[in-house]
């Protein structure tokens, strides 16, 4: 039998900084939102389906992995930690749902009482049954015992009914939030460091899309009509670029202890919704899908929008002996966003694109060593990135900016002097157990632990098997880190001519030809 790990930590104190009413008109506005948002678009013709799917959508009959499980002990003893959490990350829930959980626990409770008592009433009878000598009183019993597995029978199934809406109604909420995030939406974002040259001036000469166009280093045109807009080739030097950015991201993570994988591009969808990857934008007045679907796919199949969802399910329904957590992993995938075209100004030219190749950092470690491991992932982001000579900063992001699994996130943002702004580059999140715990993926505590964990148990004694936490982060999401370059490293003539790129010579090991326009500094 699986037991439940620590309850999840409720930080309510640091969080409740909004009025009953407020989250109560939160909730209401949600709820409308909610309804309007069940629907699924479809594009690219018959081979792939864009997608929008409800958060609350039942867990898929054709999943290859148990149910999730939650902690609905520490969901229904925090409901108002849990509606400020939801109403801070502008979360949407519908109305009474925190509520509707707190009473479908406690008939989960009742029936599962009644279930038992009913299952030991059984056992006793069959055992007079058996001992009984008498003719007459062993038919009474027989009837009995036929009248017990029909209330059993329909216990079971009434207990069934009532733990899938609980679950349902639980896979709506989103992590909770660390204390220290700032609350509001992305301007509310704290800038923890800030790290190479001075950002240089903007300049529409500097527009990455216009010196790409001067040194032949990019094709958006035939790529639309190829594939269509925010699509692109990349040319001559930009694609030995994109060859170098991600040797050279991976070396680091090596060099840090991360084993390399390669992984699937395409998941089953189930596996991407227990990662978190709802396709949910709000900053979209359209709710566009950002999942792309294969039709016809059995069970359903769709584009994964990065790595972190394969390599999350590489570790699922897996327990891990003692001491062999963490496990550190750098994986390298294609990414597929179909909702590139949905934001005005960003889908000009690399910034926003439906198909990019990522290299992401992933991690499986104890429950109480999560906040450690992201502090690492954020140590060998900056290291690749201070490697490429780009003034860049490194944000901790406010709840808004959270989505559904991050318990805390990082940014990281390039100075981009041709779109006169920053752009974010880089992320690392920690998602505590909200995968582990929706994936299956545990460890065995060892001994000295359990009898000295830093956190305490909020019911019983502490399992031996307890749910692990995650933590990603982006090594090098490619075409950005390409624009960022090339903006921060045009070249010009006397006259303001592009007539070349400077590119950091922490590359030049990975570079596979010469080149007559590429200055290694």
């Amino acid at each position: 039998m699986v037991l439940e790990a620590d309850a999840i930590r409720a930080f309510a104190e640091g969080l409740t900084r909004v009025t009953t009413c407020d989250v109560a008109r939160f909730v209401m506005s949600a709820s409308l939102w909610w309804t309007a948002s069940k629907w699924r678009s479809r594009c690219l013709c018959s081979v792939f389906q864009s997608g929008r799917r409800s958060y609350s959508k039942a867990i898929s009959d054709t999943a290859v992995l148990p149910k999730p499980r939650l902690d609905y002990n520490a969901i229904s003893e925090s409901i108002v930690y849990k509606s400020h959490n939801a109403f801070n990350r502008k979360y949407p829930l519908p109305v009474g749902a925190l509520q509707s959980i707190a009473r479908t626990h406690a008939e989960q409770k009742e029936l599962s009482s009644q279930l038992s008592m009913k299952r030991h009433l059984r056992y006793t009878l069959g055992d007079r049954i058996r001992i009984t000598k008498d003719s007459a009183e062993k038919q009474t019993l027989l009837g009995e015992a036929k009248t017990m597995k029909a209330e059993i029978t329909r216990l079971e199934e009434s207990l069934a009914a009532v733990e899938e809406t609980l679950l349902n109604l639980s896979l709506q909420l989103p992590n909770d939030t660390h204390p220290d995030a700032p609350i509001g939406p992305e301007d509310a974002a704290t800038i923890l460091s800030t790290h190479g040259p001075p950002p240089m001036p903007s300049s529409a000469e500097r527009d990455h899309t216009e010196v790409g166009r001067a040194l032949g280093l990019f094709d958006f045109e035939s790529a639309a009509v190829v594939t269509g807009s925010s699509w692109y080739y990349l040319l001559g030097e930009a694609a030995l670029l994109e060859s170098a950015l991600t040797n050279y991201a991976i070396s680091i993570a090596l060099k840090h202890g991360f084993k390399f994988v390669t992984t699937p591009d395409i998941v089953r969808e189930d596996i991407a919704s227990r990662c978190g990857f709802q396709p949910r934008d709000q900053q979209s007045g359209n709710p566009t899908s950002q999942t792309y679907f294969i039709t016809d796919s059995h069970p359903e199949l769709v584009l994964s929008g990065t790595a972190e969802i394969p390599l999350a399910g590489m570790f699922a329904n897996r327990i891990f002996p003692e001491n062999t957590l963490p496990m550190k992993v750098v994986g390298l995938g294609r990414a597929f966003r179909a909702e590139a075209g949905s934001r005005g100004a960003d889908t000009r030219g690399l910034y926003r694109v439906h198909q990019f190749t990522k290299v992401e950092l992933f991690a499986v470690c104890e429950d109480d060593d999560s906040e450690r491991t992201m502090e690492e992932f954020r140590r060998v982001q900056t290291e690749i990135l201070k490697g490429l000579g780009i003034p860049f900063r490194v944000l901790d992001m406010p709840t808004e900016e959270l989505g559904a699994s991050a318990f805390r996130k990082y940014d990281m943002e390039a100075w981009m002097p041709g779109r006169g702004r920053w752009g974010e580059i880089s992320s690392t999140s920690n998602c505590t157990d909200y995968q582990a715990r929706r994936l299956h993926i545990r460890y065995r505590r060892a001994a000295a632990h359990q009898s000295s964990a830093i956190k305490p148990p909020t019911h019983g004694s502490q399992s031996a098997t307890a749910f692990a936490h995650t933590v990603n982060g982006t090594a090098a999401a490619i075409p950005r880190l390409i624009l960022a370059l090339v903006e921060n490293g045009a070249r010009f003539d006397e006259e303001g001519k592009v007539v070349g790129l400077d590119l950091p010579s922490t590359l030049k090991p990975y570079w596979l030809a010469p080149s007559a326009i590429v200055r290694w500094l």
